[in-house]
């Protein structure tokens, strides 16, 4: 069973898997639902807590032990399994089904893993995980729908703002929802409930976003200009190396090249998306970058894209942030 972390309340309510697995590189959205479904468990006499971090030279046979031991002190209890990198190894994976195999009386088990890829999720154990509770992934909040999950945040404290307002607080936190968490909390300590103001906003939240060249590579397939400028610039403030900006926008660009060349040849674009990997995430910012370009552009940017190489290996002269900014403003623009 897999649960979206906007039905993890409503899933609590009618009662608690016995195990869940919550995977995914969004910390908070992890944090929170970790912290839900702890709190619904106290509430429901899970008093006692063991925690085990799967670290360098961590046994196993420590966490197999206590599932088979009964607690002295609580009738019920939380066992916390944390594996930082995502990979249990073949003692862990064996371990791990085992577990799942005979799963604790009066216990409730909580998995934590940073994001796991196909090839994780097609392992034994992670299948004997599945087949045993609940699947919380969490993912990106994406930068379209930021907007609408800060005005629910908002909501929850009885505020609100009208869409100007809340795409301006969008541009200051995008890609760090820690951040956004805290500046949401600290709007609603300044003001009251109720509606609030474009100036108070701004006056009130510092520029905390942080960008990564993946967003870039988004803003680029999806036409946006402003965006893609401002986040060159934060990636040049933070001192983001040029070359891995080039390679992100590169890649987007080959993928799209081919893809004009299959349609050109008469294959079909769903084959061709499925050979190409494109993740069916982003299959609708490719397939909208797709209609703006045409095959010629993107030869010209690639050739453009391969004067920039030479320009960051020092072979040629030029300033490589504004031709990396020329690059990507001409593949985000219309035909």
């Amino acid at each position: 069973m897999r649960i979206n972390p906007d039905q993890l309340a409503a899933h609590l309510q009618r009662g608690l898997a016995p195990l869940y697995l919550i995977f995914g590189d969004e910390p908070l959205l992890a944090l929170e639902a970790a912290d839900a479904i702890r709190v619904q468990a106290r509430q429901a006499g899970y008093a006692e807590r063991e925690v085990f971090t799967v670290e360098s030279g961590f046994s196993w046979q420590n966490l197999l032990a206590s599932g088979d031991s009964l607690s002295l002190f609580a009738d019920r209890r939380i066992i916390e399994i944390r594996i930082p990198s995502g990979k249990p190894g073949a003692e862990g994976g064996q371990a791990l089904q085992d577990y799942c195999a005979r799963l604790p009386a009066d216990t409730v088990t909580l998995v934590a893993c940073p994001k796991l890829d196909k090839q994780a999720q097609a392992t034994k154990w992670f299948k004997a995980l599945e087949q045993a509770g609940a699947l919380i992934p969490i993912y990106p909040v994406e930068r379209a729908r930021l907007p609408q999950w800060l005005a629910t945040r908002l909501a929850a404290q009885g505020q609100r703002a009208d869409p100007a307002t809340l795409q301006f607080l969008s541009d200051r936190v995008e890609g760090n929802l820690l951040a956004a968490h805290q500046e949401i909390q600290k709007i609603g300590l300044l003001f009251p409930a109720g509606p609030l103001n474009f100036d108070q906003v701004r006056e009130a939240v510092m520029d905390v976003s942080r960008y990564d060249v993946f967003n870039l590579a988004d803003a680029m397939l999806a036409g946006d200009a402003c965006r893609l400028a401002r986040i060159l610039d934060g990636l040049k403030g933070e001192g983001e190396a040029p070359t891995l900006a080039l390679w992100a926008m590169t890649q987007e660009i080959r993928t799209l090249a081919r893809l004009k060349l299959g349609q050109r040849r008469g294959a079909a674009l769903p084959q061709l998306l499925r050979e190409l990997r494109v993740w069916e995430s982003r299959q609708g910012l490719v397939q909208n970058a797709l209609a703006r370009l045409s095959e010629a552009r993107l030869l010209a940017g690639l050739k453009q894209a391969a004067a920039l190489d030479r320009m960051i290996k020092g072979l040629s002269r030029g300033d490589v942030w504004d031709e990396l900014l020329q690059l990507g403003l001409g593949m985000a623009r219309s035909k």
